[in-house]
């Protein structure tokens, strides 16, 4: 690699550690991470760096409150040693130790060796009483620094992973969206059969660990709750639910992650027929570009109204999909509701039954949408 790049990387890296890169730098660079290991090394070591570095103004502070303490004493009385002997003392000591200690290992030795100074070269012998009061302050002071040098040590020795990013290899994927702003979600049945292991990610590539709470594989829907420590509740969903019936030509379209970049794509389309696939009338029909990565997807009106879910399109003919309609999902929720078993995120869950981006346009419409639009990664 050349030097200029190593110093475009380095730049990136510590844009990436103090947190300003865009979301879309973060989920580009946190790919390379998992991609490279070199790279992910280099975080990782720059990230011990800087805490050593912090570290180390740690102790700078320290050194400077070992001066206030001794130029206290003596302007009290309590010391009767020139101020300018014991400074001149401890400058001798911090620039000489300095030069063959690395900054982290010598925190605690430096330490005691400034203490043992101060109290052999500036403090009198005849007053036994302050030196055993200032030893005390002096030990504590160590102790803490101690303490930060063993921290930084477990630090470097450790390398605990990231719990984002365990290793898990996920071998099939698909679509999700939030029926609840508290991180309970629906997609197909399919997309999660026989899952050991699910993930969804945001469409900023945050992602989070998650459970099935609920499977129906005859109305090919299931409902996720994520149980990550660090998921945030999002505000109510801007989506409603319609029970009613699309009419045919009626324009709708869909948010999801039909492509392998794992980015959100949106498309548009209309419905072509009021049955699904054989005439199930669980299902319409829809003229609409659909993927594999697709199903779950939540499928919407001109209002911003959610009318199905997505899931599954026809092989032989380029466009045909089918999507359960939403009535379905309302039709679940009383059943599991009814017998009173199930995770408590679901007896509590109600439905939004008014879009409240209805008078937006489909752009504005989409980009409120996305943050409640999830990818669904199985394994």
């Amino acid at each position: 690699m050349h030097e200029h790049d190593n110093i475009l990387l380095t730049e990136a890296v510590e844009r990436y550690i103090s947190g300003e890169m865009t979301p879309d730098e973060r989920l580009h660079f946190e790919n390379l991470r998992k991609a490279d290991s070199e790279i992910d090394q280099m975080v990782v070591t720059h990230t011990l760096f800087m805490q050593r570095m912090n570290r180390y103004n740690e102790w700078q502070k320290f050194h400077a409150s070992l001066n206030e303490i001794h130029t206290d004493l003596a302007t009290q009385g309590t010391i009767d040693s020139p101020a300018r002997k014991g400074k001149a003392r401890l400058a001798y000591l911090y620039n000489r130790y300095k030069r063959v200690a690395s900054i982290a290992a010598s925190i605690a030795g430096l330490t005691a060796l400034l203490v043992s100074a101060i109290l052999w070269s500036v403090t009198p012998k005849s007053h036994n009483a302050q030196i055993e009061t200032l030893s005390k302050k002096f030990s504590s002071l160590e102790n803490k620094s101690r303490k930060q040098a063993e921290e930084i040590n477990s630090l470097k020795n450790s390398h605990t992973p990231d719990p984002k990013t365990p290793e898990i290899t996920y071998s099939s994927r698909g679509t999700s969206f939030m029926i609840d702003s508290k991180g309970l979600l629906v997609t197909n049945a399919h997309v999660i059969q026989n899952a050991t292991n699910v993930a969804v990610a945001s469409n900023t590539g945050t992602e989070y660990f998650a459970e099935v709470v609920y499977t129906d594989p005859v109305r090919d829907i299931a409902l996720l709750k994520i149980t990550d420590k660090d998921f945030k509740p999002l505000p109510p969903v801007p989506y409603g639910f319609s029970r009613k019936m699309a009419d045919l030509a009626e324009p709708v379209f869909t948010m999801g992650y039909p492509r392998e970049d794992e980015e959100i794509a949106y498309t548009q389309g209309y419905l072509s027929a009021k049955t699904g696939f054989n005439g199930d009338t669980l299902s319409c029909q829809i003229q609409i570009s659909a993927n594999r990565g697709n199903s779950g997807s939540p499928i919407l009106n001109n209002e911003g109204d959610v009318i199905g879910i997505l899931n599954g399109r026809q092989k032989d003919q380029e466009g045909v999909a089918f999507f359960i309609r939403s009535k379905n999902l309302y039709n679940i929720l009383n059943e599991v509701k009814g017998k009173g078993k199930t995770d408590t995120t679901i007896q509590s869950v109600k439905l939004n039954t008014k879009s409240s981006i209805i008078s937006l346009n489909r752009t504005q419409q989409a980009k409120k949408i996305q943050d409640y639009v999830f990818m669904v990664k199985v394994s």
